[in-house]
């Protein structure tokens, strides 16, 4: 028996193996953003890999330029084993993963790359294991015995993935040998009771997990060899150092600040920097005197600052055209109130307690603060 279903309207009938319709037990999560070319290549292959059991594909796209949510929309056409959620005015791997194990019914959910860099033949093993019902997390891990890297990472981001290993197992405890992995699967109801201390930034959802779940998941690893992308460019950059960086932070203080804060920060510390070269370059390149240099050079570093913040911090609000001008004026605004927050927390405390190193701290932390908040209202608000 077999039912039919249409690819668009008014397109011709397709049929539809009756059997496709069943109620999945597993749900792939595939978090895509330009990846057009594979969306076919990965559908296929899960196919394959995942045949005999019941499952569903849902392709989490961040409003890609290029299509790939209309690629995977027109498989979904003739396969209903196949769903789309588009993601419009937000950005952001981690946030991706979670809003599509959320959108899941199946017990079991995985999350993996849509570049064919994960082994999908794993998957059928991994939900025996969390099947047999010891196990709440199944992980392909490129470090344990018998996985490698392979030829899928450069030797320059091989080296860092190593680092972010090591700082993981060290500041947080966390005894997977591949934290970093981006492919794994979990009972469903996990899912539930760990979602409200996920970060939706960052690249490393894994990492999250693990550590929000604060030793109670039991884990079982599964080696495999990380391969190379099919087709497209990777989307990871140098910036996602410090996504990394600030989940490890948070997380070791156990979510006391988030990760967005702690990244807005960080980029603020770098702005001092920035301020210091300027105001050095204006005095003896320029020949400007101190006032007049040390405008410019805070201009100069609220505009790196802002570039930063729009790049990395806020990278799913990223501004762009007319709404970038219109955010930098905004962040100068705000900027300047901020100054204002310093300079007045930190006379007021000094007045009372004169430790000069208390009251700047103290006034530096409320500009900061400030800052923050609202240049999150005004300059990145959400669309």
């Amino acid at each position: 028996m077999e039912v039919r279903s249409l690819h668009q309207a008014g397109a011709e009938a397709t049929p539809v193996p009756a059997a496709t319709l069943s109620v999945p037990e597993l749900t792939v999560i595939l978090p895509t953003y330009n990846e057009r070319e594979n969306v076919p290549l990965v559908v296929a292959a899960l196919r394959r890999a995942l045949t005999g059991i019941a499952f569903e594909v849902v392709f989490v796209d961040d409003n890609s330029p290029d299509g790939t949510a209309t690629i995977a929309r027109e498989i979904a056409a003739t396969d209903p084993r196949v769903r789309v959620i588009c993601r419009i005015g937000r950005r952001g791997l981690a946030g991706a993963c979670i809003e599509g194990m959320l959108s899941s019914s199946a017990p079991f959910v995985a999350v993996m790359d849509a570049d064919l860099q994960h082994d999908e033949t794993l998957l059928p093993k991994m939900l025996a294991a969390l099947k047999a019902g010891d196990r709440d997390l199944a992980v392909a891990s490129r470090r344990t015995e018998g996985g490698a890297i392979g030829e899928g990472l450069s030797s320059i981001r091989a080296a860092g993935s190593n680092l972010a290993n090591a700082l993981a197992q060290r500041l947080l405890k966390v005894t997977l040998t591949d934290p970093m992995s981006g492919f794994f699967m979990l009972r469903r109801p996990i899912v539930d009771e760990l979602a409200p201390k996920l970060s939706v930034q960052g690249f490393k959802i894994l990492l999250d997990i693990v550590a929000s779940g604060e030793g109670r998941l039991r884990i079982v690893e599964f080696p495999f060899v990380f391969r190379e992308r099919r087709e497209g460019k990777s989307k990871l950059d140098a910036l996602v150092t410090f996504d990394y960086l600030g989940l490890l932070v948070s997380k070791y203080f156990g979510d006391l600040v988030s990760v967005r804060f702690l990244m807005f920060a960080l980029v603020g510390a770098s702005g001092v920097l920035v301020h210091l070269l300027a105001l050095r370059g204006s005095m003896i390149g320029l020949g400007l005197d101190f006032n007049v240099a040390q405008t410019l050079a805070t201009f100069v570093a609220m505009t790196t600052n802002f570039a930063l913040n729009n790049r990395l911090t806020y990278r799913d609000r990223r501004l762009t055209g007319l709404a970038m001008l219109r955010g930098l004026l905004t962040f100068y605004a705000v900027c300047s109130v901020g100054v204002l927050a310093n300079v007045g927390v930190a006379n007021m405390i000094y007045q009372s307690e004169p430790v000069w190193w208390l009251a700047g701290t103290a006034g530096a932390a409320m500009g900061a603060v400030w800052n923050y908040a609202a240049s999150s209202v005004l300059t990145w608000r959400r669309p």
